[in-house]
């Protein structure tokens, strides 16, 4: 029996302007009705996604959780209570930063536990991300000394073409000797963390700390950010929209893509 349901957000359970189908949430709150907690799994800020907890019942409650900054920090929904915080240390931030400012042609998001930073935005990640509702302040300093009393989660470089993503992919793990955690999400953007930090291991965190196995997790997904967690849930699943790796380690694929693969998922291994 399945007991968790862990989901990742853009692309996955939200259309591609950021809003929800009626069937994805009816089926949540069906499978939430039947004891099985649903947890987003997302890189964005938890604080930005509030709309989206009220609208599937899950605001503001006890005992229901958020993974967010790709496993960085795990919250409880009441009163936005950190439970588990895996930060950059801020040396590390600080190298990771210099590197992505050698790209003339990409903008720098630095996210603090409450915030996020954007260095040199560009056009086409502002419009992406209006609509996303996320809020955000523009920077323009070449360190990062400002936030050395932050927790800076994760730093991500965004650029519309794959190979440039590559180019920043290669260039940040060489200078680290892979001792850093990249991935890619949105089709755009590449995304670094602490080392070891990622969406599998914070819910098998969560899960050891309520009781849950792995086996009995059901992992949501579509792009690369997402492997993680579908490595080591009981039950992987991508949306029909999911990229061929999250397709190729998936055990289930949904029928439907972001519109109703969440429903469709929940509606084979729940109902």
């Amino acid at each position: 029996m399945y007991r968790l349901i862990t989901s990742d957000l853009d692309e996955t359970l939200l259309r591609k302007d950021g809003s929800i189908s009626e069937a994805n949430v009816s089926a949540i709150k069906e499978a939430a009705g039947a004891g099985v907690k649903f947890v987003p799994n997302t890189g964005r800020s938890f604080l930005t996604i509030q709309p989206l907890l009220q609208t599937l019942g899950l605001f503001q409650q006890p005992d229901e959780y958020v993974i967010s900054y790709n496993g960085g920090v795990v919250v409880e929904n009441q009163n936005n209570r950190v439970i588990v915080s895996n930060a950059m240390p801020h040396d590390e931030a600080e190298k990771v930063f210099g590197i992505m400012r050698e790209f003339d042609d990409i903008d720098i998001h630095v996210y603090t536990l409450d915030h996020l930073y954007i260095y040199h935005l560009r056009a086409d990640d502002q419009a992406y991300l209006k609509t996303r509702g996320v809020a955000y302040d523009e920077f323009n300093a070449p360190t990062l000394a400002a936030f050395k009393n932050d927790q800076i989660m994760k730093i991500i470089g965004m650029h519309p073409q794959r190979h440039v993503q590559d180019r920043l992919y290669q260039a940040v793990m060489t200078r680290f000797n892979d001792q850093i955690n990249c991935t890619y999400s949105s089709g755009q953007y590449m995304e670094v963390n602490h080392l070891g930090v990622d969406k599998g291991k914070a819910v098998l965190d969560l899960g050891q700390q309520l009781g849950i196995s792995a086996d009995e997790i059901i992992a949501i997904g579509d792009n690369d950010n997402d492997l993680s967690m579908l490595r080591v849930a009981g039950m992987p699943v991508a949306v029909a929209n999911g990229i061929d790796s999250v397709k190729q380690v998936a055990k289930y694929v949904t029928d439907h893509d972001y519109e109703r693969g969440v429903a469709d998922a929940i509606k084979h291994f729940i109902d």
